[in-house]
């Protein structure tokens, strides 16, 4: 039971989700060809990349789902390493990838995911199974981020710090998605939050502040 979100905040943002997401797939429809065909001209190989990520939680159960990102990496890129984050100037990463990540395009298909019910907009980052027992035994209150709060395409950690490269930058993740889970508390506090978000977002595609 989502005790701390009332009800009108839980509609509103899933209908928000809904609303645009089905807005962001219509506009960029058009760029989804092109990035597919510079996925594959530039790296042979799916051009799709689907990973298993921690999701909803409650007393009940702690959801699990495949996560869809455009593929960034050369192909089995973890397959010496197991699974690592992704670092500055990070070997891995193939040159349309890097484009792709400093602009967020590559998270376009997670637009599925929230239609889906997987994920929201804007929550906390979805993290790894493979990362996760790690870092709930490192980090005090982490494995709340995500009670009765679907993980997010953005939120408001991404926008202050961009992607984990280690422990110590989830660390420091947890404040801001705790304070994002405040503002869920009323409907006005919700809306100048994401709104807020929203547009910082938007900021990091135009700038390629992404990693």
């Amino acid at each position: 039971m989502n005790s701390y979100i009332p009800t009108p905040v839980l509609l509103a943002k899933r209908g928000m989700d809904i609303l645009l997401s089905l807005l962001g797939l219509m506009l960029c429809l058009c760029l989804l060809p092109f990035i597919a065909a510079a996925i594959y001209l530039n790296s042979p190989g799916p051009i799709l990349f689907k990973q298993m990520r921690i999701g909803h939680a409650d007393l009940q159960k702690t959801d699990i789902f495949w996560m869809y990102k455009f593929r960034t990496m050369h192909l089995d890129a973890e397959a010496k390493t197991g699974a690592v984050w992704a670092q500055s100037a990070d070997p891995r990463i193939t040159r349309v990838g890097l484009f792709l990540r400093k602009t967020r395009l590559d998270e376009l298909p997670q637009l599925f995911n929230v239609l889906r019910g997987d994920m929201s907009l804007i929550g906390p980052r979805p993290e790894r199974p493979g990362f996760y027992q790690k870092l709930e035994h490192a980090i005090p209150y982490f494995s709340e981020r995500t009670w009765g709060l679907k993980p997010g395409i953005t939120g408001l950690a991404q926008v202050n710090q961009g992607y984990d490269r280690d422990i110590e930058d989830v660390r420091n993740k947890v404040g801001f998605d705790h304070a994002y889970a405040l503002s869920l508390g009323s409907l006005l506090t919700w809306i100048r939050a994401d709104l807020n978000i929203m547009m910082r977002t938007v900021l990091v595609m135009i700038c390629g502040r992404g990693q």
